[in-house]
């Protein structure tokens, strides 16, 4: 079992207490073999993983090797108290969740146990129920608490423009969906470069959601936006002392992004001493937030873009060479739409029904014209170009002059004749193969998703 596989907590059926029981991590620290069987028997049906510890000692080597979501931790054992104990592990950096076991409810235990960051109680004795809803209510605020987190970065990246499935049936995007398709169960980081506006956000949000991590976040994050001075608490997440003294823990980008995929923007726009954070992170899989001095293990997909020359950035010094060779172990180029021979029409046609459908509108034409004015095009802003033109023509009600379908009827005929060429060129080589598609395709140089694809449209 490798590192990563023995950190992931093992998928479970889901319970009636939450989903979130299934994937979640737990921590039982007692020193009464019975009540930890105990809680062990309860939870082992329904949580990914559960550990156990009869000591705090053991538990602190547990903390150091591990990342668990929910400690369940006794307040009465041999030596220091178990808020004891938390006190002086949040100082350390302990970033789980804490449920008290006592038998002791009174105001002094619950005043200590709020400063040492105790989430919930559980009265000695108890019944296995109390302790799965404490456990699904510790939950509950964990997953709350990650995702409104994690949402501004969402609403950061205008993820209403972005979508999951990368279009186009070009041979050079079909290349690119091989590669991702070899690439997408594998954690090995990606590298996607490309002019702005080609789709570097597309082809990664497509790629994780190819991966066995689809069901967990994928958090995008333009390196640009965040100011220097904030970007290291930003990604690592920081512990400190607040004016009374209590410690304040707060889990950044790498420590809510866990299990899932990050994907990290304009590189080249960390500063060098995160660059050289990070690369560790990346070696490792282990964070240390800033003030913290344990580190924490992490299972994350990292996912990198730049429209920059990042050979042209190591030699300038703006960006690390080792960090560079070891985030251009796959590199994925997102070619410019000039270069999609084919894909200008799919694409224009998506745009068109998704904006008119948001914005009330109705769909513009898309003739053959119009087309034809568009492919004469080089779109400087590659897709996204095209996305605005199309929204903005829809905004007024007609195509800008320079695409409107003022052309001769030959052009347009011209067009048209293309089409017809190209249909009975590819139904003549399907007939020679006996309709055998991935040999035809073969012989034409092409993908077989692409005779499909071709076939559908014209019902074939």
């Amino acid at each position: 079992m490798t590192q990563i596989e023995r950190l992931r907590p093992q998928l479970k059926a889901p319970s009636e207490f939450g989903m979130g029981l299934s994937t979640a991590s737990v921590l039982v620290v007692d020193d009464e073999p019975g009540i930890r069987n105990f809680i062990v028997k309860i939870l082992d049906p329904v949580v990914g993983r559960i550990e156990q510890a009869a000591n705090t000692e053991v538990a602190s080597r547990m903390l150091d090797a591990n990342h668990f979501d929910i400690v369940i931790l006794d307040n009465v054992m041999p030596g220091t108290t178990g808020l004891e104990w938390l006190s002086d592990q949040r100082k350390l950096g302990f970033f789980a969740d804490t449920i008290l076991i006592t038998a002791f409810a009174d105001m002094d235990t619950a005043i200590e146990a709020m400063r040492a960051g105790a989430v919930d109680f559980v009265l000695k004795p108890f019944r296995s129920n109390q302790i799965l809803n404490a456990v699904a209510r510790c939950l509950d605020r964990v997953n709350l608490r990650r995702e409104n987190y994690l949402l501004k970065y969402e609403l950061a990246s205008g993820n209403e423009q972005v979508r999951a499935r990368l279009l186009g049936s070009s041979p050079e995007i079909e290349t690119i969906r091989v590669t991702m398709a070899r690439a997408a169960p594998l954690p090995t980081p990606v590298l996607l470069t490309g002019d702005t506006g080609t789709g570097k956000e597309v082809a990664a949000r497509a790629l994780h959601m190819m991966s066995p991590r689809a069901d967990k976040p994928f958090v995008p994050i333009n390196c640009a936006t965040i100011a220097g001075d904030m970007i290291e608490h930003e990604l690592f997440g920081h512990i400190r002392q607040d004016a009374g003294g209590r410690t304040v823990r707060h889990d950044g980008v790498f420590m809510n992004a866990n299990g899932g995929t990050l994907y990290l923007d304009e590189i080249v726009e960390l500063p060098l001493p995160v660059q050289a954070a990070l690369l560790r992170v990346i070696e490792h899989l282990k964070v240390r937030p800033v003030g913290s001095s344990r580190e924490v293990p992490l299972d994350l997909r990292f996912l990198f873009a730049t429209n920059t020359d990042l050979e042209a950035a190591v030699k300038e010094g703006r960006l690390r060479e080792d960090l560079y060779h070891r985030i251009n172990v796959l590199n994925i180029q997102m070619p410019p739409l000039r270069a999609r021979n084919g894909d200008l029409k799919e694409l224009a046609l998506m745009f068109l029904q998704e904006i008119s459908r948001s914005l009330g509108v109705p769909p513009l034409t898309l003739s053959e014209g119009v087309l034809l004015n568009m492919a004469r095009y080089d779109w400087p802003g590659n897709v996204r170009e095209l996305r605005n033109l199309i929204e903005r023509s829809l905004i007024v009600g007609e195509w800008p002059a320079e695409f409107a379908a003022n052309g001769s009827d030959e052009e347009v005929a011209a067009v048209d004749s293309l089409a017809a060429v190209e249909r009975r060129h590819i139904l003549t080589v399907l007939n020679a193969c006996d309709g055998n598609r991935a040999e035809a395709a073969r012989r034409l140089g092409i993908s077989r998703k692409t005779i499909d694809r071709k076939c559908a449209m014209w019902n074939d």
